[in-house]
Formats: C-alpha cells, sequence, structure tokens
C-alpha cells in the first residue's frame, strides 16, 4: 500500500474529508462483523489477517501490521478495518404518537454521542434527530462508541425548533431540566420526543420553547448535596430507561 493511500485513508478521521467523499472508517474485527451484516454499504476492507467470517460484495486487501498500525486511529491497532459509505440523507418524517425518539440538542463529546446512539438501540428507539451543533455521528470515536450501533440507528441532522414544533403536532415533547417535574411522579406517554442538551449549557432556549413536558431526574435522597448535574448519556439513558419501563406489558 502506498504512502498516498495510507494518508489518505487517515484523513478520513476529518470531518471535511468524510463529506467530500461520503466515507468513514470502522475499526475492529466486532464492528466489521456488525457492518457486513447490516444494510450499509461497505467500500473496502482491510485486514492484517486472513478473515474469520463471511464478505461479499466489497474488495479486501491484506497488509501487514505495521502498515495496519499506520492506518488505525486506535491507540491499539486492530486487525482489521473497513471503510464504508456514509448513508444519503432522506427526509425525516414526523414520528408516529406512540414512537419514543430521541432529540440531541448540540452534544459536543463523540464519547457521550456515541454512547447515547448505543443505548438508543438498546431501548428500541429506531431513530436520533441531532442538531447541526451536535457531534459528527461518523468521527471515529463517536464510531467507536456505539459498538455496532450506528449500524441500526437511523440518525439524521437538522434544525431542531424547528423539528420539534412539527413533531408537537402529532406527539408529546419532552425535555431534561434543572426545575423539570419529578420523572417519577410525571404521567409519561407511551411515544414522543425526548430532548437532551449540551453538556454545559443544557437545551438551546430556541428548542426549549417547544418542550411542553420539563422533566427532572431527582437525586436520592430527596434535597441531598449532590453533583451539579448528571451526564448527558446517563441523563438519557436514565430517561429512556423510565419510558420503557412504564410500556412494559404485564406478565400475569
Amino acid at each position: 500500500m502506498f504512502a498516498s493511500e495510507i494518508k489518505w485513508i487517515k484523513s478520513l478521521s476529518q470531518k471535511k474529508i468524510r463529506d467530500e467523499y461520503g466515507l468513514f472508517i470502522v475499526e475492529g474485527k466486532k464492528m466489521v462483523e456488525e457492518l457486513v451484516c447490516s444494510t450499509f454499504t461497505t467500500h473496502r476492507i482491510i485486514t492484517a489477517q486472513p478473515l474469520d467470517f463471511p464478505v461479499a460484495g466489497c474488495p479486501v486487501e491484506q497488509v501487514n501490521a505495521a502498515t495496519m498500525a499506520r492506518l488505525s486511529a486506535l491507540k491499539t491497532p486492530p486487525a482489521v478495518l473497513a471503510i464504508v459509505e456514509k448513508p444519503v440523507a432522506t427526509k425525516f418524517p414526523p414520528p408516529a404518537p406512540d414512537e419514543l425518539l430521541l432529540a440531541l440538542d448540540n452534544i459536543q463529546d463523540p464519547g457521550n454521542l456515541g454512547t447515547i446512539i448505543r443505548l438508543a438501540d438498546w431501548f428500541g428507539i429506531r431513530r436520533l434527530v441531532c442538531s447541526p451543533g451536535t457531534a459528527d455521528c461518523y468521527n471515529p470515536k463517536v464510531v467507536q462508541a456505539t459498538m455496532g450501533a450506528i449500524f441500526r440507528v437511523e440518525i439524521h441532522y437538522t434544525e431542531l425548533p424547528e423539528f420539534l414544533w412539527q413533531a408537537k403536532k402529532s406527539t408529546a415533547v419532552y425535555g431534561a431540566f434543572l426545575d423539570g417535574d419529578n420523572i417519577y411522579q410525571k404521567q409519561l406517554t407511551p411515544g414522543g420526543v425526548v430532548v437532551v442538551g449540551n453538556e454545559g449549557n443544557g437545551i438551546s432556549p430556541e428548542a426549549a420553547a417547544a418542550v411542553s413536558g420539563r422533566l427532572f431526574i431527582p437525586p436520592y435522597p430527596a434535597g441531598a448535596i449532590t453533583s451539579e448535574s448528571l451526564n448527558v448519556a446517563a441523563s438519557a439513558a436514565i430517561l429512556c430507561a423510565e419510558f420503557r419501563r412504564r410500556n412494559v406489558p404485564v406478565i400475569r
């Protein structure tokens, strides 16, 4: 593999290059196995050892360990990586009344975004909507943190306040706030849009204006002196868990 080709592959760690070519990188055997079972189009697979899982319809190139170390963005280079086509953006229809959907308002940290995508997959949330200021979901750190969930959760970027006002016509719009109502005492609908905000500033005023249900996750015990707030990914996990818990069918 030529040095210029290695340099180009590594350049896909930059958003402007990913956008220009419509490609992103997936690293690690488990991630690539999940990739080839998904609907994503694999542009190319590069491996430092023979593959022990089936691959069809894309070129596979074997390189030595030294070359893989030069290609990888990880501290410990993987045995395999793939170059993947970004899905073509499609129109994002408004949520159905019983659909639970997460909306991310300017989430900056790639690890937080990747974790939220992963927990959305866990809780059966098939679609995420993100503000333009939210981190790029194809950032290598985000992709790695999803542990394969990025191949199962549909992610759209759009102007969030406009989307929320439209969604409000057919479903409830909730948001996490420090001055909201106790989530464990609040009546919740089976579906809705749940907004979580920026790590430092919370939900923007423009997005907050569209929220009809302000929710608060209380500390324990009530009134205790605790941390100022929860990590945004932890908050999203608690919110999703409570919505799903309320709507689990009772088995008699």
